[in-house]
């Protein structure tokens, strides 16, 4: 690895203490293979730490695993917050999962009021509850450690007792072929419980998931009805998107 790329790419991490291994080939410009062969000697040489899917700076390594996924992508999940704060509407209904786009997401509807919001996600109903007269259901069940997420059958009975009206879903990859997935069947699972409960389910993911490939697959492209993204995403994508009427929700351009 050149001193020129070493120097670049520990500088775009130190300005944001984390960052995913597809942002780091964007921004320099060069595959995630390039990338992933240059964290290599950073990384054994104590430099970088890393974390499923990215790195980080070892000053960040004793936050706790979801503070340090929130700090990834960052303004990419705030961008996609407050796209998704201007449809809502007050008095709307909504499933929010436990993923770190979906906390941007709750932070950004504390603007609204009387939501009714279930989630299996202790951080979502933190930031939700006891708040402009909104209600939030949270399910029970085995609680994850690293997200304080609620998992299980009894979590997935729980949701389906609710019929609201949008299911706000940030899955862990979108694949080449357009299929939604994740890294772990119970998220998967919560996705598809939510999905068969709501009248509309978008997906909340930022333009690093294209492209990615997860093990669990939640559901096909065609059984969502909108993509909520960052950037335009690659062209292939959109095409499926349209074959399959499948809407692509983007921020304005700020000029």
């Amino acid at each position: 690895m050149s001193a020129k790329r070493r120097t670049e790419l520990m500088q775009i991490v130190r300005g944001t203490g984390s960052c995913s291994i597809t942002e780091l080939a964007v921004r320099l410009g060069v595959s995630t293979e390039t990338i992933r062969r240059s964290i290599e000697p950073l990384i054994a040489e104590g430099e970088l730490l890393r974390f499923h899917g990215g790195v980080m700076v070892p000053e960040r390594a004793e936050e706790p695993p979801f503070q340090r996924r929130m700090q990834v992508n960052r303004e990419a999940k705030l961008a996609i917050a407050r796209l998704v704060a201007a449809r809502i509407e007050d008095g709307d209904s909504l499933f929010l999962d436990n993923g770190t786009t979906s906390a941007y997401v709750a932070d950004a509807l504390t603007a609204r009021a009387r939501l009714t919001i279930v989630t299996h996600s202790a951080h979502i109903a933190y930031r939700l509850a006891s708040r402009n007269g909104n209600r939030v259901f949270m399910a029970g069940g085995e609680l994850g450690g690293e997200d304080a997420a609620a998992f299980g059958a009894s979590a997935i009975a729980f949701i389906g007792q609710f019929k609201l009206r949008y299911a706000l879903l940030s899955v862990g990859a979108i694949t080449s072929d357009g299929a939604l997935a994740d890294f772990h069947l119970f998220e998967a699972e919560f996705s598809r419980a939510a999905m068969a409960q709501a009248e509309h389910t978008w997906v909340i993911a930022d333009h690093s998931k294209f492209g990615r490939e997860a093990s669990v697959t939640v559901c096909p492209l065609a059984a969502v009805d909108a993509i909520v993204t960052d950037l335009p995403p690659p062209d292939s994508f959109t095409a499926q998107c349209a074959a399959a009427d499948v809407a692509i929700l983007l921020p304005e351009a700020r000029g």
